[in-house]
């Protein structure tokens, strides 16, 4: 028996924390752990988190031994993401630190609350280049929340208290915790904070009551209004709210990319993801609407192409959001509220009229009629991507939690997928991380045990965190792994085939690795399907299995996401792939 699974094992619970009890800094930060409620934590030791991992030894808590840091830090996302918990990670000094990097920026570009704890050396060998010394808390200020470095163990469970506090209040985001390993080694009284009272840190939850009457005065007086729906839904816990609010007063909805999972997308009034592989209905919408109603959105590129000026320019916008800083950074707002997205739905839902559908509503859903996400299939039998999507949600009827990695599988699987239940799909938005979605999708599993969790995969961003199989392989994890291959970096090669005149520089991947021996060599289940009725087949295999299954469909390799927007163009220059 492996000492990670050891530790999965039930332990005696720890005799009652009492306050004022002199402890090691490694006791008291399971300590605080345990009176933050966390329940799982992912790592890696090593020699400056040596003394927390001793603790650790004799601790109930759950840890999860990956196998890369990266790993670690993308599954707590994965299980902040899926539960709405705040994610714990710990990794030792320099490497172990550095690696954490990427997962903190990814969280950190899509608001997830994380809690990152590293070792440091001890404080006596700071600044002397001391055997893996690394700034950590210097490396990650501009993609954290917040960060500690922790000089006095006396200091710690405040320190604990307040970074799980700003992590998870206001806009979601991660902080990091640095413990020198002196400070771990130390002992004093522990004493754990009841409240939290940071002066200069008070986010606004509750709207201002004025900018309240002015946007229910300006949807009761809009002709084609949409609601733009972003992550901040999500984030607020605020689909009901949007959804009574959407079907109270019959307007459509524009879920961006990270909001596709705020309302359903089998609904009728939803018209799927805009911008660069948006939906026409979508893009025609926000081309057409005289007020737009942003929700926990930030315009980012992806939406408005860069182009902020020409974006919706027949449109008033209402922008509500919990960060003053998102207001107004990329495209002005003619009524900004500044909010939590639940209390502001809230404080609307009762002061709008109730309305009927209209011709509005007719011609938006004309347009989705028209011209929906479509594909040719091959007449040979060979599997196209979409068609594997399709094939999947179809099994499923959208009751998965679906993670994603990063490229043209993410935006087939954004345009096929219909999600349906809050917090069902999980994918790295902002930051774009290759080798995300498999690890994510362990995080997922640990935070949603009896749920059905797909990881979806390209080729190559799989193979970045294959590793973690022995994680999904170790604890038995029935999480249902597809890596959709077409034997190259597929979106890479889309640009350069479109942009750069079909210079195909470095995109091969035809040498990698066989996925169905890669999981047979971890214990688990693979299969592999390159025609459409071989897909239906070893889906269904993999469906009626217990436990995990990896999947490697090969499909069509020179297919293109379509629709698409070039990059500097504008919504209304659409290519619907019958151009090319």
């Amino acid at each position: 028996m492996s000492t990670d699974t050891a530790m999965m094992e039930e332990k005696p619970s720890l005799p009652p924390i009492k306050m004022g009890e002199s402890m090691t800094g490694a006791d008291m930060l399971l300590r605080c752990l345990i009176l933050e409620g966390v329940e799982y934590v992912f790592g890696y030791p090593g020699g400056s988190v040596l003394p927390i991992y001793d603790s650790l030894y004799s601790s109930h808590l759950k840890h999860i031994l990956t196998r890369h840091e990266q790993g670690a830090i993308h599954a707590a996302d994965g299980f902040a993401r899926a539960s709405g918990k705040p994610g714990v990670v710990i990794a030792t000094s320099g490497p172990g630190a550095t690696n954490l990097v990427t997962g903190i920026a990814t969280a950190h570009m899509d608001s997830v609350p994380l809690v990152c704890i590293t070792g440091n050396v001890a404080q006596n060998l700071i600044g002397t280049d001391a055997f893996q010394e690394a700034n950590i808390t210097g490396i990650t200020i501009p993609i954290t929340k917040h960060n500690f470095f922790v000089r006095d163990v006396k200091d710690l469970p405040r320190i604990i208290k307040e970074a799980f506090h700003i992590a998870t209040t206001g806009r979601p985001g991660p902080v990091l915790v640095d413990i020198p390993k002196d400070v771990n080694q130390a002992t004093a009284p522990f004493y754990y904070p009841e409240t939290v009272n940071l002066r200069t840190y008070n986010p606004t939850v509750k709207p201002n009551s004025m900018q309240i009457e002015r946007m229910v005065k300006a949807l009761n007086e809009a002709e084609k209004p949409v609601v733009l729906t972003g992550g901040g839904t999500v984030s607020a816990g605020a689909e009901q709210e949007l959804q009574e609010l959407v079907e109270k007063i019959n307007i459509p909805v524009i879920p961006t990319f990270m909001g596709l999972a705020s309302f359903p997308g089998t609904h009728p009034l939803c018209l799927g993801m805009p911008g660069m592989h948006g939906s026409y209905a979508a893009n025609q919408a926000i081309l057409n609407t005289d007020l737009i109603i942003a929700i926990g959105a930030r315009f980012d590129d992806r939406i408005t192409m860069g182009r902020t000026k020409e974006f919706a320019s027949n449109a008033k916008i209402i922008h509500i959001d919990i960060d003053p800083a998102e207001i107004g950074k990329n495209v002005g707002a003619c009524i900004p509220i500044v909010g939590d997205v639940k209390n502001v739905l809230k404080a609307v839902l009762p002061k709008v009229e109730k309305s009927e559908p209209g011709a509005w509503v007719e011609q938006v859903q004309q347009w989705a009629k028209e011209c929906p996400y479509s594909y040719t299939k091959n007449e040979n039998g060979l599997l196209k991507p979409q068609q594997v999507v399709e094939m999947i949600y179809n099994s499923t009827n959208g009751d998965a939690i679906v993670t994603t990695d990063v490229g043209q599988h993410q935006m087939w699987v954004a345009q096929y997928f219909k999600f349906k239940n809050a917090r069902s799909f999980i994918s790295s938005g902002g930051l774009g991380t290759m080798g995300y979605g498999f690890p994510a999708s362990v995080g997922a599993q640990f935070a949603s045990p009896d749920q059905l969790v797909i990881s979806f995969n390209g080729d190559g961003g799989f193979q970045m965190n294959q590793q973690e199989l022995a994680i999904v392989s170790g604890h038995k994890l029935p999480i249902k792994i597809v890596v959709i291959n077409n034997s190259c970096l597929g979106m890479v090669r889309q640009w350069q085939q479109l942009f750069y005149d079909n210079r195909y520089s470095h995109i091969d991947l035809s040498s990698s690795v066989d996925f169905v021996k890669l999981a047979d060599a971890y214990g688990i289940k693979g299969l592999r399907a390159s025609k459409e009725d071989e897909a239906e087949k070893v889906w269904k295999e993999a469906m009626e299995t217990e436990g995990p299954v990896l999947v490697e469909f090969v499909v069509e390799p020179e297919e293109n996401v379509y629709p698409m927007v070039a990059p500097g163009a504008t919504l209304d220059q659409m290519v619907m792939g019958d151009e090319k």
